[in-house]
């Protein structure tokens, strides 16, 4: 059968039960549209844990001295600088950045204006000095080293506390909103080896002041992020530990070598830090387990449409059964009569997968929108919570196709078997 004639016997039909191909294409519709819009939701979400809530990189170990253990107890599980040559030397490791922790208190206290506003307080502070390389690329302004003695000290803040500054902390006390470039070069004054809270601080107090020179995702959370130069000669001063270090970032040369790596570290009697990476991970599998549910309800939604159209056609091949009698009479062949049940539900299925999916798009445009003018203003919250990647909407489409011929195979088979003599002899 040629493809015109197909073609004008599939209208001609869709035309005369058009009743019954709406609601079949409404049923492809509402399963496919479910399905794509959870799937869309899934991806979004997913995407932002990953990628600002919890940004981790692949490649990136990072290792921390152990905890009381067996290694530590052997002398083991100490970050000095033969431990971090040991480490720069495994295998599949390509570069290492040491860390070291201010093992001093610090305070701050600032008073003046505050990009406009009148602003009084004080508080502790925490400090980590970390290699220049690490942070190379989020420095702004000047060089990331230490400066020395009674020099302004170049500080990092994290760009995640940046966000919980502007979303959370800012509005309550009616303070202004803040970017990364807005923050670079504002300076405040920071006290080393002294607390407010604590007795613990002991010996000269070391006066300095610091200037905000980026925002990274490397950077400590909770406090400033410095040049290692500048952590030990401050932990120096102070008279404590300045020889070990608290941490050190190895960086592998392909993702596939981190595991070996783990393996590596722990032998040494060190430990590795992975909350956050577990942290991204649970939440991640939370919000997977939660698509593939809805998911899952889409699909039977989906597999109800098949039947649906299992159970149209089979009533439309009987009604026609001297309609097709004729047609095989006239000389159409068993392969005929199948591609015009099959193409009838091929286009009730197409325009079902793509209405689907068009207003499982149209849903989530109207979703962002509501969200940005009704939900509160929350740290991490994005500008859009769907992702759509082109195999997701051509899926979408597919699987309408699929659910539609899956639905008119048996239903064809049997239009193909009817017998023409028997048919139109009533």
């Amino acid at each position: 059968m040629r493809l015109d004639a197909l073609s004008r016997l599939v209208r001609l039909s869709l035309a005369r039960e058009r009743r019954g191909a709406f609601f079949s294409a409404f049923g492809v519709a509402m399963g496919v549209g479910t399905l794509v819009f959870f799937i869309g939701l899934g991806l979004g979400v997913g995407a932002v844990i990953r990628e600002k809530i919890f940004p981790t990189d692949a490649r990136l170990v990072d290792v921390v001295p152990s905890s009381v253990s067996l290694g530590s107890l052997l002398g083991g599980g100490k970050l000095d600088r033969e431990a971090v040559e040991r480490l720069t030397a495994l295998p599949g490791v390509e570069s290492a950045y040491r860390k070291m922790n201010v093992r001093v208190p610090a305070v701050t206290r600032y008073d003046g204006v505050f990009f406009g506003t009148k602003l009084r307080m004080g508080m502790e502070v925490l400090a980590m000095g970390v290699e220049p390389a690490l942070v190379k690329g989020d420095v702004q302004l000047g060089e990331f080293k230490d400066p020395g003695e009674g020099q302004p000290i170049p500080a990092l803040v994290s760009t995640r506390l940046l966000e919980l500054y502007n979303k959370t902390f800012a509005p309550a006390r009616k303070l202004p909103q803040l970017s990364a470039n807005m923050i670079v070069g504002f300076g405040f004054p920071v006290e080393f080896n002294r607390s407010y809270v604590s007795q613990s601080a002991t010996g000269p107090t070391t006066s300095a002041q610091t200037q905000v020179v980026g925002a990274s995702d490397r950077a400590m959370f909770a406090g400033i992020t410095i040049p290692l130069e500048t952590a030990v000669r401050l932990n120096r001063a102070a008279g404590v530990d300045a020889d070990s270090y608290s941490g050190v970032t190895l960086v592998a040369k392909d993702p596939s070598h981190v595991p070996a790596l783990v393996d590596a570290v722990k032998g040494m009697g060190l430990e590795i830090d992975d909350q956050e990476r577990r942290m991204a991970e649970n939440t991640g599998a939370a919000v997977a387990l939660t698509t593939s549910a809805l998911a899952l309800l889409s699909i039977l939604i989906c597999f109800l449409a098949a039947v649906n159209i299992a159970h149209a056609l089979s009533a439309s091949v009987r009604a026609r059964a001297k309609e097709i009698g004729v047609m095989q009479a006239v000389g159409a062949s068993r392969s005929d009569i199948r591609a015009i049940v099959l193409a009838e539900a091929a286009v009730v299925g197409l325009a079902g997968g793509a209405i689907g999916t068009g207003v499982a798009l149209a849903a989530s445009l109207a979703v962002n929108r509501l969200a940005a003018s009704y939900l509160p203003n929350f740290p991490y919250k994005p500008d859009s919570f769907f992702s759509f990647p082109w195999p997701v909407v051509l899926g979408g489409v597919v699987l309408g196709l699929l659910a539609a011929l899956a639905g008119a195979y048996f239903p064809s088979r049997r239009a193909a078997a009817t017998d023409p003599a028997r048919t139109l002899a009533g």
